[in-house]
């Protein structure tokens, strides 16, 4: 074989294999396929151009700005038929009550349908880099599931809970919704779904920016497995974090209820219930980072607790927030004979007195579905002592349920003492369940909404087991 035979037959081996490095080049001729498919099928249904209107005057969803929406491996399976519909009732609602059956392509007509959309039908007002989907945290996506539903999104939009199919079907699911679409599109329609679907039932809601990120956070996530949350406090600002600029800001702003010294002695605790957290009883070395953080970047009411206590993220910013833990550390140790001390009763009772509300006669009349097995006391301690969100249950009523963990010093009244039988056989189940789910106003008692109800449960199985 020649010189020059071996230079043609190496360049063209190495321009296969440039074609192999780059799956989605694809050769003019798939381009003319998937404008000829587009052109002379999509476009019976879809529009690929002009303004936003109302659904009620088109066939299916526009595809307009297709090449923003849709995340390109998700497109490619919706377009070979991998993928369930997305519209329950159809599309147009008014017409009909059950989804159509969209066309199939092949791989090849899909990857180059895809490319076509990237390339033509892209939305200018979309922002690349708007919504950083890094940055999204555990506690964004959790507060962004509770303002979807306070903010009716849950209205017209199914989303998976539990295992659990909830939300009206009305207009696209968003189960999985995380695989979907692109974020940045996305959040530019939370902006105004008007600008995009006018006079079709679309709500704009009366959101702020951080509620709407958050909502975009949590559809983010769905159907997104092992997702990679941010964890802020493992951000520069904690490395950089200063006691002494902790301690100017602890004077300036948590004094005013927490105390000078920690005690919960501020000039504003005399007129609060529940009481602020006694500060100087609290071990803050001990506490989960996440747990920590939450609840002084976004405030009490934001992991269930007292609405006293303030979100300061905006008030003191994300080094603020670091340099506060860092002077809580070093400061406050919390109390060296907390094992010791006793669980607060009266007159040497284990019966601590209580304004608890009582649950609605529908909780009360409940009783435990599930048997007092080893299975599910094992599946409740480990909430119990590890798993339980927002926060593990025994950092307050202690590893073995005596109300004396590490938090437990510093809350007014003092958490429940589990392993008093004598309290606890005139606690029905249904209270129980009715007090993990929904808190205990006026206590540190916080509130687990997001715990299944089977979880519930295998936690009041463990709870019973502890007393005595």
């Amino acid at each position: 074989m020649n010189m020059r035979s071996r230079a043609v037959i190496g360049s063209t081996i190495l321009a296969l294999l440039g074609l192999m490095s780059f799956p989605h080049m694809l050769f003019a001729s798939d381009q003319s396929r998937a404008k000829e498919i587009i052109q002379q099928t999509c476009v019976q249904c879809h529009r690929l151009e002009g303004q936003a209107d109302s659904r009620f005057n088109l066939k299916a969803p526009d595809l307009i700005w297709a090449g923003s929406k849709y995340q390109r491996s998700w497109l490619i399976r919706w377009l070979t038929g991998k993928e369930a519909p997305l519209y329950a009732k159809g599309y147009r609602w008014d017409l009909t009550e059950a989804p159509s059956k969209h066309p199939m392509v092949t791989d090849s007509e899909a990857n180059a349908i895809a490319d076509y959309f990237a390339e033509h039908n892209k939305d200018s007002r979309v922002k690349v880099g708007a919504f950083d989907l890094s940055k999204v945290t555990k506690f964004d996506a959790a507060f962004g599931g509770m303002a979807y539903k306070a903010h009716a999104c849950l209205g017209c939009h199914v989303i998976e809970e539990n295992g659990k199919l909830i939300g009206g079907p009305q207009s696209a699911s968003l189960v999985a919704a995380g695989q979907r679409y692109d974020q940045d599109w996305l959040f530019r329609f939370g902006l105004n779904p008007q600008d995009f679907v006018p006079h079709s039932g679309e709500f704009l809601a009366d959101a702020t920016e951080p509620q709407l990120r958050a909502v975009i956070g949590f559809l983010m996530v769905q159907g997104v497995k092992d997702f990679k949350y941010y964890e802020p406090w493992t951000s520069p600002e904690f490395g950089m974090a200063s006691v002494d600029r902790g301690k100017v800001i602890y004077k300036e702003y948590c004094s005013q209820c927490h105390g000078a010294t920690g005690k919960g002695d501020g000039p504003a605790a005399s007129g609060l219930e529940p009481k602020p957290a006694i500060h100087a009883n609290i071990p803050f070395e001990k506490l989960p980072a996440e747990y920590l953080y939450n609840v002084i970047n976004h405030g009490g009411v934001a992991i269930g607790k007292s609405p006293n206590m303030p979100y300061w993220n905006l008030t003191i910013g994300q080094q603020g927030v670091a340099d506060v833990i860092a002077y809580l550390k070093v400061t406050f140790k919390g109390v060296p004979d907390m094992a010791a001390a006793p669980s607060g009763g009266q007159g040497g009772t284990c019966v601590q007195p209580r304004k608890t509300a009582k649950a609605p006669d529908e909780f009360l009349t409940k009783t435990n579905p599930l048997p007092a097995s080893s299975g599910a006391i094992q599946a409740g301690k480990t909430l119990y002592l590890k798993t339980a969100q927002p926060v593990a249950c025994a950092l307050c009523h202690g590893e073995q349920g005596d109300g004396k963990g590490i938090m437990g010093a510093a809350l007014v009244p003092l958490p429940r003492n589990f392993t008093c039988g004598a309290m606890m056989k005139d606690i029905p189940d249904g209270q129980l369940f009715w007090i993990i789910k929904n808190g205990s106003p006026g206590t540190g008692m916080l509130p687990f909404p997001g715990l299944p109800d089977e979880q519930v449960w295998e936690l009041v199985q463990y709870i019973r087991s502890l007393a005595k």
